[in-house]
């Protein structure tokens, strides 16, 4: 079975809604990168506050947060 493929033009304040739903809350932003957080298990985030993430970073945040492409594609719809 081949990996899921990632969806394209995900923004920052996406990527942020996605991951709420996975408990993570926003803590602070300075300039473009907010900073969010998890209680469980401890986990803080950078993420850019652009219009598009490119696909290697995307793919590098989902990794940070301990899940699988297929579980960030559930998260983002």
């Amino acid at each position: 079975m081949s990996p899921a493929k990632l969806p394209r033009n995900i923004s920052g304040q996406d990527f942020r809604k996605a991951v709420a739903r996975a408990g993570f809350e926003f803590r602070r932003q300075r300039g473009s990168h907010m900073v969010l957080f998890r209680a469980a298990p401890p986990t803080t985030l950078v993420v850019p506050d652009h219009d598009v993430l490119k696909p290697g970073l995307l793919r590098k945040l989902i990794e940070q947060i301990g899940l699988t492409t297929e579980e960030f594609i559930e998260l983002i719809r």
